[in-house]
């Protein structure tokens, strides 16, 4: 069974179509996420040299097709992950909507598969399944999808899915289809992942517990002759020092109350998701057990349902942790920070150069100001160059 550790990672940022704050879990702070907001963060994320961008999906955000359709015309080269839902949409429509954004973005459409697991929710969108149901309809809806999407016409009678004639008349830029992401931590979950999916993501837990998911799932892929990517989601909190990094961390909950995190709580308790679970098991609500790892910090998780830590620390303590990911196997790192648009500036300017990308950051030297960067001192002189790393 292969743990080979990939040479190069891609390292995507975060849309937070569901609202963006300085303080968790307070409306102090806290900014309108409307289309200029969001296009701020894309163009970033865009200019930095990000590879893509994660949409996130539910009754709590904007909707993520909407959003990545108009901000791909706005872009030039960030990818957009965004989410197909099982049970929500047909596959053919999702095919569809999958092809048509594609090409309108010139093959930067990412999809992420979303099986969905707040029962609550679920019941508001008009779905009374279970756990295993939602995990049966998934696998019968991307046997669907990815063929409809690789130029096949489908008939198919199955126990969700009853299709005569299914079929794209405009197909995808990227062929078969765009890469296929997916999460989730349940037995259910993990043989979708092995048999259907390109991309397995987990949410960052302590790196052992880590190795012990994506050992799993490599097993049960292998074991129908498959070979899967592995890619984590996280949070960042980078500074030029630790310390200055573990107050940041310290000052982004320093606003939130007990009663909101045991509301918040609450919420986590009733969801059947496993992954959300393992999420909430590593700070149980409590705010003196939040380093779950060394500079791995649960924070965020208090009040913040999915991806719950965060990594914590200065760009070389930060781009270290990353590595000891990479070394288990994993090539793809989804992650944000509060807020979303100057810790992309943060990570994007004291990590990323850091990392053994396999996407090019921008060629700086090719603009009009040829540098070295910064504020030109009295008006009179340009800053001297620092290089990375230099102290």
């Amino acid at each position: 069974m292969s743990t080979d550790a990939p040479d190069r990672i891609n390292v995507l940022w975060f849309l937070p179509t569901h609202g963006d704050s300085r303080y968790l879990g307070t409306s102090e702070g806290g900014r309108a996420v409307d289309l200029p907001y969001l296009r701020q963060i894309a163009q970033a994320a865009d200019g930095l040299g990000y590879y893509g961008a994660l949409l996130p999906t539910g009754r709590s955000c904007e909707d993520s097709w909407v959003v990545a359709s108009a901000l791909a015309p706005m872009t030039e080269r960030l990818r957009f992950l965004v989410a197909v839902r099982p049970g929500l949409q047909s596959p053919t429509l999702a095919a569809r909507m999958t092809a048509t954004l594609d090409r309108i973005s010139g093959g930067r459409l990412l999809i992420n598969v979303v099986t969905g697991g707040d029962p609550a929710e679920n019941r508001g969108d008009g779905i009374h399944l279970s756990h295993a149901e939602r995990y049966e309809v998934t696998r019968e809806f991307l046997a669907i999808y990815k063929r409809v999407l690789a130029g096949e016409t489908v008939e198919h009678k199955g126990k969700h899915f009853h299709i005569d004639d299914g079929r794209l008349l405009f197909p995808p830029v990227q062929q078969p289809y765009p890469p296929l992401y997916f999460g989730g931590s349940s037995p259910e979950a993990n043989e979708v992942a092995a048999a259907e999916i390109d991309k397995y993501l987990t949410w960052g837990e302590p790196p052992a517990l880590v190795a012990e998911k994506l050992a799993t799932v490599r097993a049960l892929a292998e074991s129908r002759g498959r070979k899967l990517s592995f890619g984590i989601r996280l949070h960042v909190i980078v500074r030029e020092t630790n310390a200055k990094a573990w107050e940041a961390a310290d000052e982004l909950i320093s606003r939130l109350d007990d009663a909101t995190i045991a509301e918040a709580q609450k919420v986590f308790a009733r969801m059947d998701s496993v992954g959300q679970s393992r999420m909430s098991a590593l700070h149980g609500g409590r705010r003196d057990r939040l380093e779950v790892s060394p500079n791995l910090w649960a924070g965020v998780g208090l009040v913040r349902g999915g991806a719950g830590t965060a990594l914590v620390g200065d760009p070389d303590t930060v781009a270290e942790r990353i590595d000891e990911y990479r070394r288990l196997g994993i090539d793809t790192f989804i992650m944000s920070g509060y807020p979303h648009l100057e810790e992309a500036y943060r990570f994007g300017e004291l990590v990323l150069p850091r990392l053994p990308l396999a996407h090019a950051l921008p060629a700086r030297g090719s603009t009009a100001n040829m540098g070295p960067f910064g504020e030109s001192i009295a008006g009179d002189r340009r800053p001297k160059q620092k290089l990375a790393g230099q102290s």
